[in-house]
């Protein structure tokens, strides 16, 4: 059933298309042509962003985040072992990606720890990568709020699913 979702979607869009008179295809390609500028712009932002995850780990500050927050991440219900996860997620989606592996081979798959992995991996995002992707093109370029907000989100959603992991 899922497998029509996608050839439905495209011919529901060439539907809506022919009843707004709008060209699919010269929309698509002025499309493609307003990406490659947007693309060399945000450029920068992406290669600071991969240096500084990088610089985060190689220095050794990932890991004495890890220990010092370990017990303020437990008294929250998140297990000490997904710390490591928790901190990284914001920052890279492949490190945290290899992080959420390395527990599966660690704990097992089925584990506990290795769902409440799972959750939070799926449930929070690489916050500082979307920020350098939507916010390049804007014209405020104070990001403190939205980066901490999304920061705070991410942890409650870290917390709320360890807890379901525990419930269920």
């Amino acid at each position: 059933m899922f497998s029509y979702f996608i050839p439905v979607f495209f011919i529901i869009i060439f539907i809506f298309c022919i009843i707004k008179k709008v060209k699919p295809y010269d929309s698509f390609i002025n499309g493609a042509k307003q990406s490659i500028p947007f693309a060399v712009s945000i450029f920068p932002y992406l290669v600071s962003i991969f240096i500084l995850t990088e610089l985060f780990e190689i220095s050794g500050l990932s890991s004495l985040l890890t220990r010092v927050l370990s017990p303020v991440f437990n008294l929250f219900g998140i297990p000490t072992e997904l710390t490591k996860l928790v901190l990284i997620k914001p920052f890279s989606g492949s490190g945290s990606l290899a992080l959420l592996s390395e527990i599966f081979t660690k704990f097992g798959v089925d584990s506990y720890i290795s769902r409440c992995a799972c959750v939070i991996y799926g449930s929070s995002e690489t916050v500082f990568y979307i920020a350098a992707v939507y916010f390049t093109g804007a014209k405020t370029k104070n990001l403190t709020k939205p980066i901490i907000i999304s920061l705070i989100a991410s942890f409650c959603s870290c917390v709320f699913a360890c807890f379901i992991c525990k419930v269920l």
